[in-house]
C-alpha cells in the first residue's frame, strides 16, 4: 500500500512537472522560423539580436524599438539562410582553415594579436563562436554572389565609351552616403507597393522631424546594411543609378534625397560629403606572373601549398625556368603565357595576391599565397611609374557600370529568392 502511494505520488509529481520542464525546452530551443528545408532558433536570433545591438552601440547609433529590431534582424537571417542554402546547393563553402586565414587578417587589420582580439571582442559583450560563425557565414554569401551575379556581370566597351562621352567635361565625382531601401516584393499588387510607399514616407517624416538618419535607416530598412545605419561609405558617379545622381548632383552636404522609385522598392539617400576625383593619376606599376593551383573537391588547400613549395624549389633551387612551370601546372588562363599578367595596376587584382606582390623585389618568388582563386606562386619582372590617366579612366568607368549592374542584378535576385521560397515565421508575441 505504501510502495502504491509512493508510487502514485511521483507520477503526480512527474505529470505537474513536465509542463515546466517543457517550457523550458521550448524556451531554449524553439524554432521561430522555417525557411525550406532549414530552420532558425530562437537562440540564434538571441545571439544575433545580441551582436546587432552591440554594433549599433559602437556605432552610437540608436537602436529602434525592441519588436522592430527583431524583426528587421530575424528578415535579415531568413535572406542569409536562403543564400546559404543556395550556396550549400552548389558546392561553395568556408572550412575552418579559410575561416581561420579571414580572422587572423581581420586581427591584423585591427593591429592586435589573434588572442588580443578574442579578448577585445569578448569584453564587448561578443559571442567568439558566434563571431567566427558570422565571418564564415559572410565568406560564403560573398562567394555565392562573385560566383552566381559578379561574375556573369559583363560591361562592353561600347557601354563604357557610351558613358565617357555621355559624361566628357564633367568633373568627376564620389560621394559618401547612406541609404534606406523599402524593398517591393516581385509582382508586387497595387496594395503592396503602397503599403511600402507609406512605409517609405514614414520613414521621411520622421528624418524631416529631426530624428538621426542612421536610426531611422536601423528601424525602416530592409537592406542588408540597414543594422549598420545604412552606410554605403564612398561611392562614385558610374556605380549610382542616374536618378540617384541626378538628384545627388543638386544636393547640399547633409541634405536627404526625396523619396526615389526602382524596381527594388523605395530608397532614401542621405549626402554625408562629396569630392572630386583625381583627374591625373601616376601608379606604380608591376610586371608579374604567377602559377595558379585552384583547390576542389579533389585538391584541398594542403594539397596546392605542397605542390607549390616544390614548384618554387624547382624554380629557386634546380634551375626550372618560372614561365615553364606555368605553362605546365599552372591553372589559369595565363598559362599558356608563361603565367605573365602583363602590367598590373594597384587595385586590379585581389588583396591578398597584391599584398604579396608589393612585398617582392624583381626576380623574387614568392611563398605560396592563398586568395579566393586557390595558390599562387608570383614572381615579379620589374616595375616602372606610369600616367594611366585614360587608362584607368576607362578601367574606372567599366568597375562602376559592373558594381551599378551587379547590385542591382543581386538585390533582384535576393527578391526573387525570398519571394519563391517557403517561409513560416512564427515568432510569438511578447
Amino acid at each position: 500500500m505504501k510502495l502504491r502511494s509512493l508510487a502514485l505520488a511521483a507520477l503526480l509529481l512527474t505529470t505537474l512537472l513536465a509542463p515546466l520542464a517543457n517550457a523550458a525546452i521550448e524556451t531554449v530551443d524553439r524554432v521561430i522560423a522555417v525557411v525550406n528545408r532549414g530552420v532558425i532558433t530562437q537562440d540564434e536570433l538571441d545571439d544575433r539580436m545580441a551582436s546587432v545591438k552591440q554594433n549599433l552601440a559602437n556605432q552610437k547609433i540608436q537602436p529602434p524599438p525592441e519588436d522592430v529590431l527583431k524583426q528587421q534582424v530575424l528578415e535579415r537571417m531568413i535572406t542569409d539562410l536562403l543564400q546559404l542554402q543556395y550556396a550549400s546547393a552548389m558546392g561553395i563553402k568556408a572550412d575552418d582553415a579559410t575561416l581561420d586565414r579571414a580572422v587572423n587578417r581581420i586581427a591584423e587589420q585591427n593591429k592586435m594579436s589573434l588572442p588580443q582580439f578574442r579578448a577585445t571582442l569578448e569584453k564587448q559583450g561578443m559571442n567568439w563562436k558566434s563571431f567566427r560563425e558570422d565571418i564564415r557565414r559572410e565568406m560564403a554569401i560573398s562567394r555565392l554572389k562573385e560566383r552566381e551575379i559578379d561574375a556573369k556581370v559583363v560591361i562592353t566597351d561600347s557601354e563604357v565609351d557610351d558613358y565617357i562621352k555621355l559624361n566628357a567635361g564633367k568633373t568627376k565625382v564620389e560621394y559618401k552616403l547612406q541609404h534606406i531601401l523599402i524593398s517591393v516584393p516581385e509582382n508586387a499588387t497595387p496594395e503592396q507597393i503602397q503599403q511600402r510607399r507609406l512605409r517609405a514616407q514614414a520613414a521621411k517624416q520622421e528624418i524631416m522631424s529631426g530624428a538621426d538618419f542612421s536610426a531611422v535607416a536601423a528601424k525602416f530598412s530592409t537592406a542588408p546594411d540597414a543594422t549598420s545605419g545604412g552606410q554605403l561609405g564612398w561611392r562614385p558617379t558610374g556605380s549610382l543609378p542616374q536618378a540617384f545622381t541626378d538628384l545627388l548632383d543638386k544636393m547640399s552636404v547633409g541634405a536627404t534625397t526625396e523619396i526615389i522609385r526602382s524596381p527594388a522598392g523605395f530608397h532614401l539617400m542621405k549626402l554625408l560629403d562629396k569630392r572630386e576625383q583625381n583627374p591625373k593619376e601616376i601608379v606604380t606599376q608591376t610586371h608579374a606572373r604567377h602559377i595558379l593551383i585552384k583547390t576542389n573537391e579533389l585538391v584541398s588547400d594542403n594539397d596546392a601549398r605542397q605542390k607549390l613549395v616544390q614548384l618554387r624549389d624547382r624554380i629557386v633551387n634546380g634551375g626550372a625556368k618560372f614561365e615553364d612551370m606555368a605553362r605546365a601546372y599552372s591553372d589559369d588562363t595565363s598559362a599558356s603565357r608563361g603565367g605573365d599578367l602583363g602590367w598590373v595596376n594597384p587595385g586590379e587584382t585581389v588583396p591578398e595576391f597584391e599584398q604579396a606582390m608589393n612585398a617582392l623585389q624583381p626576380n623574387q618568388v614568392s611563398q605560396p599565397v592563398h586568395s579566393p582563386f586557390g595558390y599562387h606562386l608570383i614572381q615579379v619582372l620589374e616595375r616602372r611609374q606610369q600616367d594611366v590617366t585614360q587608362e584607368r579612366e576607362r578601367f574606372r568607368v567599366r568597375q562602376e557600370l559592373k558594381q551599378r549592374k551587379a547590385e542591382e542584378q543581386y538585390e533582384d535576385w535576393l527578391r526573387q529568392q525570398r519571394d519563391r521560397a517557403y517561409v513560416d515565421i512564427r515568432l510569438k508575441e511578447e
